[in-house]
């Protein structure tokens, strides 16, 4: 399993042509966006009573292409070659560009509305194929690192394709600096494109339909069919949701809450597009290089902490009007809010990035893109959401911008417990994370054996009560755990180990039926292609050691002839959880962060082991 830090993709092809291509698809979206913007307001080119109409015209223009074409564009992606697609799609970029470049020098803003309108396709046809490339490229100890950086050159791209806007609007000439640097950065795009590898069609046999309508309800149902991913979708679209939320109600917010300039509000975009960036970088090294869910409520716990906070922290602050960033800056009571707006958004990057690798990775290879189409119409409708939750809350509601933020916040804690409340693995995964980050260091050797796909059984020794939890917790993958039932259904750990799907077994002669309900749920889990792990010695060791293997694992493969990778547990003899000194949990916690290994063994076929070779296998790996 590879170690590199995620910054090492950016030394790679079939990662770096596709983070620039992306980058500057998104600096150069909001270059012309924010241009559009600022010519209607400030330009001249519109009557200033048409100025409110034709901007949020402009903002819907954007995001319509979306609903209508985003599930097209799904099935497009599922069905060509994505590397060739993405530069057809950088080629139609510089088109409109090019269009766009005169039509800001002729002034029409209804050309320039069009044009809008069009890249708001173009964005919504690369939106799939994008994101559907990176399980592809990249591995799935890769993925959380990459779509961190990618998660980061956007929101960066996104700050300072609005920030070149401004600068570029306040030169003489404008309009030819704006004209010029959209046609530049789409030709800069097209030409990186160029250099991001072949990636094969995910299902050349794929035929489209092109109803915009009834594809729009297929792609939501084909998403609706896998659960935890769907749940995902739907968190990631909240994401959006609060982003839009807070993005919005910046200028209002400085302007009549704090009383600063524009440049404070530059200041509140450049805090929550950095917070972003920081936060989904951070990922990967929280999670260990796999898709780590357990990190997921994390974020979600910290937006709503620092949201609560903002309430707060607003109230102390002195209100000096038109200030500029620096004077704002220079007012220690700003410190708190500004921070609070930083850890906000860190938090949701935290919370969004392993989510969007959840989705590449768990969705069904043939439909990938089109599931990812499912989610881009989400967060599309999610964002228009937002602003007719806005208009309500601070419209008719008329309650404050300071108690709008609190809302948020506070529904935030209502959306995840819902969340977690369906799909429960986010939580089991937070519980393990925080085990492995506090009582134990786990370090994993030759876990690259166990199968990305398809069924396998795990054979370990049985040293402690959270070895399942540290097994679990260390691959990506949702793993079944054959557990003697008393363990299972141990007070505190009960509830984990019913949303981990534990398969509680004993002897014969304790309960028959449980016995052989144990075997009949054991290969019903491996016909569905999951992964099972039992520990063969059937109950914890008493004195440190392995003890002999029992012939259930030579039932369960005769049953069901499955790929097998011993598992070797090291470093638990002599904790909490463990028997030595006395029964588990009766002692006082006396080890903490301290140093466990997981280590697997080499995958070996069914006809090829016993249980007396497995105890072989296993007990050479703790040698």
């Amino acid at each position: 399993m590879s170690q590199q830090g995620q910054f090492s993709l950016l030394s790679k092809r079939r990662f770096l042509p596709y983070f620039i291509t992306q980058a500057l698809g998104a600096f150069n979206d909001n270059l012309y966006k924010n241009a559009l913007l600022l010519f209607i307001t400030f330009g001249g080119i519109s009557a200033q009573s048409d100025s409110a109409l034709l901007t949020n015209l402009a903002a819907g223009l954007f995001i319509l292409p979306f609903f209508l074409f985003s599930p097209i564009a799904g099935q497009i992606a599922d069905k060509r070659e994505k590397s060739q697609l993405i530069r057809w799609i950088k080629l139609m970029e510089v088109a409109i560009m090019l269009i766009a470049a005169v039509a800001v020098i002729i002034g029409s803003i209804g050309l320039m509305m069009t044009l809008l309108f069009l890249m708001g396709l173009q964005s919504a046809i690369f939106g799939p194929v994008k994101f559907s490339l990176m399980p592809q490229q990249l591995s799935s100890e890769e993925l959380v690192g990459g779509n961190g950086l990618v998660e980061m050159g956007t929101f960066l791209a996104i700050l300072l394709g609005t920030m070149s806007a401004g600068l570029f609007f306040d030169l003489e000439n404008a309009k030819y600096w704006i004209a010029s640097g959209v046609v530049v950065f789409a030709v800069l795009g097209y030409f990186s494109s160029r250099y991001i590898p072949e990636a094969p069609a995910n299902d050349p046999q794929l035929k489209i339909n092109w109803n915009p309508f009834t594809e729009l309800v297929n792609t939501i149902k084909q998403a609706r069919n896998n659960r935890p991913v769907f749940l995902s979708i739907m968190a990631i679209s909240w994401f959006w949701f609060v982003g839009a939320s807070y993005l919005t109600q910046f200028p209002t917010f400085a302007k009549d809450y704090l009383g600063g300039s524009a440049q404070v509000v530059t200041l509140l975009l450049t805090l929550f597009s950095v917070g972003v960036a920081l936060g989904s970088l951070l990922c990967e090294k929280l999670s260990g290089h796999k898709i780590e869910l357990g990190i997921v409520p994390i974020g979600s716990i910290g937006m709503s902490v620092f949201g609560i906070d903002l309430y707060f922290a607003i109230a102390s602050i002195e209100v000096i009007e038109n200030m500029s960033a620096m004077a704002f800056m220079e007012q220690s009571g700003n410190w708190r809010m500004m921070l609070d707006i930083a850890l906000i958004s860190a938090f949701g990057g935290l919370y969004v990035v392993p989510l969007q690798a959840l989705i590449q990775n768990r969705s069904e290879e043939k439909i990938r893109a089109q599931i990812i189409a499912a989610n881009n119409v989400l967060n599309a409708l999610f964002m228009v959401a937002s602003a007719i939750f806005a208009i309500l809350a601070l419209v008719v509601v008329k309650i404050s911008l300071v108690e709008y933020f609190l809302a948020l916040a506070l529904m935030n804690i209502v959306v995840a417990g819902y969340v977690y409340s369906q799909v429960p693995e986010f939580v089991l995964r937070l519980f393990i994370w925080v085990l492995g980050h506090t009582m134990y260091r786990v370090e994993q050797k030759g876990l690259e054996v166990i199968p990305e796909d398809g069924p396998a059984v795990l054979v370990c020794n049985h040293v402690s009560y959270v070895d399942a939890l540290l097994i679990g917790g260390a691959y990506h993958r949702p793993v079944r755990f054959v557990m003697d039932r008393s363990i299972s259904e141990m007070k505190g750990l009960k509830t984990f180990f019913k949303w981990a799907k534990t398969i509680p077994i004993c002897s014969p002669k304790a309960d028959i039926d449980v016995y052989e309900t144990a075997f009949k749920r054991i290969k019903e889990e491996l016909d569905d292609g999951n992964i099972v792990c039992i520990f063969p010695e059937g109950k914890i060791t008493k004195d440190g050691n392995v003890d002999t293997f029992k012939a259930g694992i030579d039932r369960i493969l005769k049953d069901s002839p499955v790929p097998v990778i011993p598992l070797a547990l090291d470093g638990l003899w002599g904790s909490y959880f463990s028997h030595k000194d006395g029964h588990a949990l009766t002692t006082r916690p006396k080890r903490f962060w301290s140093r466990v290994s997981l280590t697997a063994g080499k995958l070996q076929q069914p006809q090829d082991v016993s249980a007396q070779s497995l105890e072989s296998d296993v007990k050479s790996l703790l040698v």
